[in-house]
């Protein structure tokens, strides 16, 4: 069985996560409970808010370990393309 796959911001990923279920708990509380279409909306944009900014924190920090361990050390000039992909990709 292999090691878990674990880095440094997987900690700060399940907590905003273990968040957005407590508001998702929430939202299904408010529809049970008959609260307002508007309210309802705003609670379910900040739980897909907080599960984008995990996805993006998740992502990214994947580029930037296991990216770099597949390619291994490389000069300036051959690394720029690398870093390049990793600076666009936080647009995404």
């Amino acid at each position: 069985m292999p090691e878990p796959h674990r880095h440094a911001s997987h900690p700060a990923i399940a907590k905003r996560l273990k968040r957005a279920g407590g508001h998702l708990a929430k939202v299904i509380e408010m529809i049970e409970t008959g609260r307002s279409c508007l309210d309802i909306a705003t609670q379910l944009q900040a739980v897909e808010s907080a599960i984008a900014q995990a996805k993006r924190t998740l992502v990214q920090d994947h580029l930037d370990h296991c990216l770099d361990e597949v390619v291994g050390e490389l000069p300036p000039e051959q690394r720029r393309p690398i870093d390049e992909f990793k600076l666009i990709s936080k647009f995404l």
